[in-house]
């Protein structure tokens, strides 16, 4: 117990001018988000809930403008009625491209449940490759000169071009703001008429600007993620040029009904504004925690991406273990200092949208939240688990100390 403790207390002080770099960050984003709310005038009256059509719903379209200031986007869509960070990211491809055109993905194999709205695994009914739209992808992870292999890709006809911000189930960095608006502008630069698509799931709020402030046409991600800051128990949101989001909306719910239609059941719609002006520093508690993580893996010897003081684009740790017993166990452990259900005993099992077994640590508040403190493994090799969020940087402090007394470690 008390190596450990010593363990942590050592990390935390190698990260301590690491931490006051988030600090710096989150109090920006508090900025641009608080000013948000002011220039939009929120009230009490947009907090309400509505039902029906929500003709009613007077929260709706600020909500919308907000997200599309914070974002840095002409416009914005988000819903409640999204289920999921899959379904938005969905919803905005179909916005972007017509049946013969071709997706081009820049960031290699894009995440598991995305791979079956494309098409490119499984045969999921109205996948876009049924409806005629064409997939290739290049990785520029793996490229030595990133800018001629997207020349190269380019020379064939290619409507739009997606990029995924986050590592996913990948042993990769996630793409920073930085490398982004160069990949952005090298894109624009060749072809001003192909559309940039960001998934940006996982990686709001980690940096002081988004994807649209950069040239990004169209993002999309999940409000059980960075934006919903915890609070918001469900949907999603779509943001970028206001024609794109228009047809986001209509096929949303219906044409001719677009952004006009939507209720806020119950108390969701003061969650989703309660929880993206706290998603600043709830996303810098996470930074902080995986940082955390990720230092005191590496001194017991793990292999962890990203490294302790490595820039970070999104809140997702991954780590390796050497077989899957330990794999499992990391996860378990997970499970156990969480929240809610902690007294699960978890096993991994063929979760929809994924080719392999998937083990899942989520005792969370809010059912598949990763902003909260989670875990997930494919049952695949290399054996990498991939832990993220945490609401409090005390929480993943916690955590990580009765991990390691569970692990089968040499200290």
């Amino acid at each position: 117990m008390k190596n450990i403790e010593e363990l942590i207390a050592q990390s935390e002080e190698r990260l301590s001018a690491l931490f006051k770099g988030i600090d710096q960050n989150s109090l920006f984003n508090q900025e641009r988000v608080l000013n948000a709310f002011r220039a939009e005038r929120v009230s009490e009256l947009h907090l309400q809930a509505s039902t029906g059509y929500g003709y009613a719903n007077q929260g709706r379209d600020i909500l919308d403008k907000i997200y599309a200031k914070v974002m840095g986007t002409e416009a914005a869509l988000v819903r409640s009625q999204f289920i999921s960070g899959t379904h938005a990211l969905a919803t905005a491809l179909r916005a972007l491209l017509d049946p013969g055109q071709t997706l081009l993905s820049l960031t290699g194999s894009p995440y598991d449940t995305l791979r079956q709205v494309i098409g490119i695994e499984g045969t999921a009914p109205k996948n876009l490759a049924s409806q005629g739209v064409k997939y290739k992808e290049i990785d520029i992870f793996k490229a030595q000169d990133r800018g001629a292999l997207i020349e190269a890709a380019l020379k064939e006809d290619i409507q739009a071009v997606f990029i995924q911000r986050s590592r996913g189930y990948e042993w990769r960095d996630s793409l920073n703001i930085v490398e982004m608006q160069e990949i952005i502008e090298k894109v624009k630069e060749i072809n001003p008429k192909v559309l940039v698509m960001v998934d940006n799931c996982y990686g709001e709020f980690t940096e002081t600007l988004e994807p649209g402030h950069i040239g990004a046409d169209l993002l999309a991600g999940s409000l059980i993620k960075n934006p919903g800051g915890g609070l918001a128990s469900g949907g999603g949101y779509i943001a970028g040029i206001e024609e794109l989001v228009e047809n986001a909306a209509a096929i949303m719910t219906a044409p001719g009904l677009g952004l006009e239609m939507g209720p806020a059941f119950g108390d969701s719609q003061r969650l989703m504004f309660q929880g993206l002006f706290l998603a600043p520093h709830i996303v810098s508690q996470s930074l902080k925690g995986m940082h955390l993580v990720a230092a005191v893996m590496a001194q017991l010897g793990f292999e962890v991406s990203p490294k302790f003081d490595e820039r970070r684009s999104d809140v997702i740790q991954a780590i390796r273990f050497q077989d899957s017993e330990t794999l499992i166990e990391f996860c378990r452990s997970v499970q156990r200092v969480s929240p809610i259900d902690s007294h699960l005993h978890l096993e991994p099992w063929a979760m929809p949208g994924y080719e392999h077994p998937v083990i899942m640590a989520a005792g969370a508040f809010i059912q598949g939240s990763s902003i909260e403190l989670s875990a997930d493994a494919p049952i695949r090799e290399p054996y990498t688990a991939y832990i993220q969020g945490g609401l409090t940087y005390e929480h993943v402090k916690l955590a990580l100390k009765e991990i390691l007394q569970n692990l089968p470690l040499e200290m």
